[in-house]
């Protein structure tokens, strides 16, 4: 079985794992309405993607 030889180090185990950190979402303005929207996805408020009707919603 492999054992490490030595100690890794704290700064060293850091540094291997600086990039697995969460990245906060990233969110674009929809064409029509200005909401928020997740990139690549239907507006929920409008139901446009692209500035094209995709969906019909529904007023509540």
């Amino acid at each position: 079985m492999a054992v490490p030889k030595r100690k890794i180090s704290k700064s060293r185990k850091g540094m291997r794992r600086s990039h697995l950190a969460l990245k906060e979402t990233q969110l674009v303005e929809c064409l029509k309405c200005k909401s928020p929207v997740l990139p690549h996805a239907i507006c929920s408020v409008c139901g446009h993607y692209r500035g094209k009707p995709v969906i019909t919603v529904e007023d509540f």
